[in-house]
């Protein structure tokens, strides 16, 4: 029996897992959540996942995983190669920190503006099972902030291939799909972002980006 990707196809959070699997060749199934329909919050989702979020991934022992960096763990220790989290122990504290990074300084401002400036988002700044107001200073905060982290990985990728070691990594995961997550708040690397700009192109052209 296959695991089974609990799936919403235009949100990036998922398409992270997807992406992961993609690369580590583990085939799944799909279910599908729409959260335009707040399927997200409907008791038959809860008994999944009583967060109410997306991705989730039930294993063939009823295991479920609700969060991307233990779905990633799962991937990498049932199918090692290729070894997203590297290999030595310098290159997973490496993939780790990185990661961390890019979902605090990229990840978490763009849900900022997104979650505080959006109207179909009134009263859900957060995801989950709480309902909470929005607030705009917040979404002022992040837009400071997502500037700022286009810089960084810039800045990060001069002189190199990949964001956190010499190959592809759960990081480079991350941040593409955060790269085209800002574009939901009309925020996108800048021309004389150059090295960004290569990056952003090379791994958008592997064939697990389309997943």
């Amino acid at each position: 029996m296959a695991a089974v990707l609990y799936d919403f196809t235009a949100a990036p959070s998922p398409r992270r897992a997807r992406i992961l699997l993609a690369e580590k060749g583990i085939d799944h199934e799909t279910v599908q959540v729409d959260l335009m329909k707040a399927e997200q919050l409907g008791d038959a989702y809860r008994q999944i996942n009583p967060a109410c979020t997306v991705p989730a991934l039930k294993l063939d022992d009823g295991t479920i995983l609700t969060e991307n960096i233990g779905i990633a763990a799962w991937a990498e220790a049932v199918k090692p190669e290729p070894p997203l989290f590297g290999t030595t122990p310098e290159e997973k504290g490496l993939v780790f920190s990185w990661n961390a990074r890019i979902e605090f300084d990229g990840f978490m401002p763009i849900a900022e503006v997104l979650r505080n400036t959006s109207k179909g988002m009134v009263n859900r700044a957060l995801p989950g099972p709480v309902d909470l107001p929005q607030i705009p200073e917040l979404a002022a905060r992040g837009a400071l902030r997502l500037a700022r982290f286009f810089d960084m990985l810039n800045e990060r990728l001069k002189g190199r291939e990949f964001i956190a070691i010499d190959r592809y990594s759960f990081a480079d995961i991350t941040a593409l799909v955060c790269v085209d997550f800002a574009k939901w708040v009309k925020q996108e690397p800048r021309p004389d972002h150059a090295d960004l700009l290569r990056w952003h192109a090379a791994v958008s052209a592997r064939p697990s980006a389309k997943a």
